[in-house]
């Protein structure tokens, strides 16, 4: 499948135009279920059309004038309800303006499709939603295979060739655990890297945003448009370039992939020293001693919604996790934040200017059957699944996972490269020179 770097010159070449782009996407979107919450088409065919009339006028906006992609359901679209993927808000009011970053790609040409679907409340790596359904994994042929979460339709919806970019949040893996688990590039950019106005969050320490894509060099032009800047990125040799590799406990083919791409980079000159991330290590003894940050703020955002009616129409595993952080202390938060700040610089110290390597996550996608039927293992896989995700979040490391291969069943496998905070244009750059050398 083509990426949206490689449609927008379709368009430049005169091979194709956004008009015929938008309505192959929406004819895809009819035969795949679950996938989009509410579709925008009206909007999007005046997008498009505005923008292939700049194509012929040689004008375009923007490097991806007129490539359509789609919105997880958590950011404001005028004249669309954000419904966060929960059932008491099918109703609420539709948005009266564009959140800034969709405000920004609509000006740089972009046409957008619609809204796609998430875990409710974007509180679950998995992506299942009782609401609106669960979007199937495109790679599971041997039997349905969860999308992961909680920007599941987001990530079905670029694997499965609907669009070539969709937009996602990410509070403790929602972006890099389903690129991951469908074989795509995810990028969660540092915290505040970009506006978060109009983005329904989760947990204001912890949220990110960032897209799905099938290339870096698509996730470094979403990147320039979000800051107006218009560049042109070249992969760069790998040649001295310091990466540290943290091993983890992982499935066989995932730890496999990972090897055999280490070999693919120090072939090509980079320098990997594969060793505890000392930092990291300790991130992830912090979270499973001392709880998530993001359920001290999920339930701060939520308890009004959990002390009302509404509360009957969550999801029962949704509402379960959100009030299990009612009887939560405060000595307990303040420990996390105070353990934060230090792994934070122990972090940058640590890595002294190298990228971190780390698996994406353990496991390829489960099947979606057993989760949907078992509340017990639907606990303990989706804390298997955010496990390694879930440190870069609270150090707010920038994050991008990188396909790294198949299982035998054909299921997708992912590597994941950080930075220290901040450090997103460094990762970015280094993440397109290690796509250009790996063999998956």
């Amino acid at each position: 499948m083509t990426d949206a770097t490689s449609m927008a010159e379709d368009f430049a070449s005169g091979r194709s135009d956004p008009v015929q782009a938008l309505e192959q996407a929406l004819a895809q979107v009819d035969q795949s279920a679950s996938v989009f919450i509410s579709l925008t088409a009206e909007r999007a065919r005046r997008e498009a059309q505005a923008s292939a009339a700049r194509w012929r006028a040689c004008q375009p906006l923007s490097t991806l004038d007129g490539v359509p992609l789609a919105w997880k359901d958590l950011f404001d679209v005028a004249g669309s309800v954000t419904t966060a993927g929960a059932a008491y808000r099918r109703n609420a009011p539709a948005a009266l303006l564009d959140a800034p970053s969709v405000g920004l790609l609509c000006r740089a040409g972009m046409v957008s499709v619609g809204k796609t679907n998430l875990s409710e409340l974007a509180y679950s790596g998995l992506g299942l939603n009782p609401h609106f359904g669960t979007p199937h994994n495109p790679h599971g042929s041997d039997q349905p295979r969860i999308p992961g979460g909680s920007s599941s339709g987001s990530a079905v919806a670029v694997a499965a060739g609907i669009v070539p970019i969709a937009m996602g949040t990410d509070t403790a893996g929602s972006i890099r655990i389903p690129a991951a688990f469908n074989g795509l590039v995810g990028y969660r950019s540092s915290s505040r890297r970009y506006s978060r106005d109009g983005v329904f969050p989760l947990a204001h320490t912890l949220d990110s945003l960032g897209p799905l894509t099938r290339s870096v060099r698509d996730a470094l032009a979403i990147d320039d448009l979000l800051h107006g800047r218009r560049q042109s990125h070249t992969a760069r040799s790998l040649k001295g370039q310091r990466f540290v590799l943290a091993q983890q406990d992982v499935e066989p083919a995932v730890g496999n992939n990972l090897l055999r791409a280490v070999e693919q980079l120090k072939a090509q000159g980079a320098l990997i020293e594969e060793r505890e991330c000392a930092p990291f290590q300790a991130t992830l003894e912090l979270i499973k001693h001392h709880g998530w940050l993001g359920a001290f703020e999920a339930f701060a955002l939520h308890q009004t919604l959990l002390d009302s009616p509404d509360a009957e129409q969550l999801d029962p595993r949704v509402r379960r996790r959100l009030e299990a952080a009612r009887a939560l202390p405060a000595s307990q938060l303040l420990h996390l934040l105070d353990a934060r700040r230090r792994l934070q610089q122990q972090l940058v110290d640590d890595l002294d200017g190298a990228i971190l390597m780390t698996p994406t996550v353990a496991h390829v996608a489960p099947a979606l059957a057993p989760l949907e039927a078992d509340d017990d293992l639907f606990v303990k896989t989706n804390l298997a699944t955010l496990r390694l995700t879930m440190p870069g979040s609270l150090l707010d490391m920038p994050g991008v996972t990188l396909p790294s291969g198949r299982d035998a069943q054909g299921l997708p496998t992912g590597l994941l490269l950080s930075a220290p905070v901040g450090e997103d244009a460094r990762l970015l750059r280094a993440a397109l020179s290690v796509e250009s050398v790996l063999n998956v």
